[in-house]
């Protein structure tokens, strides 16, 4: 048995919760994957896994010796990594996870260029626009938007989401005679928006206003909007917004090409939307591999130019 690669297995095992996700990570066959955390069990003595036909969990020994495993199995891959990272050599596996839309939208091309400058790098990259706890999926590093929570986390700031109020102009163009597109907050009551229901005050858009406002600049501006949809997805959002169902209260990088050709307009010039940090996060024991700080620098540099 090479019991480095069944602790790697082990762990990896007790992060996804699943021999089949493992397996389908490494190429291999779920058998071999069980064979080798079983052949560690008979090593050890010890029962690591509970096993029922549904469900997989650690036992208390498990427990433990995961979370002494798992930080030297870290440590080994930072020492070789570090080795590898003074002859130019970037390897192995990196899991990332990212919002659906920035994920297709602005970070998957970063990780193509990514990759193709590091060809000894793989990636997992999985995409959520909900709330995913890093440690129990064994991501290596996240995107996350938006202000963050008390946590364990290792935060790095990357950038700034700039929310924008849109419509395409099919939405312009079919607007009943009379109606007006909107100029100040208080309009948005007279239109269709959609709301996009993962934003912390869903239905209710906030804005501040500029110079060309016509009340002082500065002053910040509340209101409850009503609309036809909404959604929890980003990737629904854009399409609506496409589609000229109504109006978006979006960041830019979700229509930003389509802003760039005209086909979507930028409404309410005076009145800014509150913008949102960009940050990428890390559990503790991570942000030390050498591919992941790589990574990370990419990233940063990429966005922020």
């Amino acid at each position: 048995m090479d019991k480095l690669a069944a602790m790697n297995t082990f762990v990896r095992v007790a992060e996804a919760g699943s021999f089949s996700a493992v397996a389908s990570e490494a190429g291999m066959t779920q058998s071999a994957v069980s064979k080798q955390v079983a052949a560690l069990e008979r090593d050890l003595g010890a029962r690591l896994f509970s096993r029922t036909t549904r469900s997989l969990s650690l036992t208390e020994e498990g427990l433990r010796y995961f979370e002494q495993v798992r930080r030297l199995v870290l440590e080994i891959e930072g020492a070789e990594q570090t080795l590898r990272q003074g002859t130019g050599q970037i390897q192995g596996l990196i899991r990332i996870a990212a919002p659906v839309g920035f994920g297709r939208l602005k970070l998957m091309p970063l990780v193509q260029t990514f990759m193709a400058k590091n060809p000894g790098v793989k990636v997992d990259l999985q995409l959520h626009d909900g709330f995913i706890d890093l440690v129990e999926q064994g991501i290596d590093v996240s995107i996350r938007i938006g202000e963050l929570a008390d946590s364990g986390l290792v935060a790095r700031r990357i950038g700034t989401s700039h929310r924008l109020l849109v419509a395409h102009r099919e939405y312009i163009r079919q607007l009943p005679q009379g109606l007006a597109m909107p100029t100040r907050p208080a309009d948005l009551g007279e239109h269709n928006c959609l709301i996009y229901t993962g934003l912390a005050t869903r239905n209710l858009w906030r804005f501040t206003a500029a110079a060309g406002a016509t009340v002082p600049q500065g002053t910040n501006q509340s209101v409850t909007v009503q609309g036809s949809l909404q959604t929890n997805s980003s990737e629904v959002m854009r399409f609506a917004i496409l589609s000229g169902m109504g109006i978006g209260y979006v960041p830019d990088w979700l229509i930003s090409a389509e802003l760039q050709s005209g086909e979507v307009v930028r409404l309410m010039t005076d009145w800014h939307p509150p913008t949102s940090p960009i940050h990428l996060v890390s559990p503790p024991e991570r942000r030390h591999a050498a591919r992941v700080r790589a990574f990370g620098d990419f990233v940063a540099e990429s966005l922020q130019s």
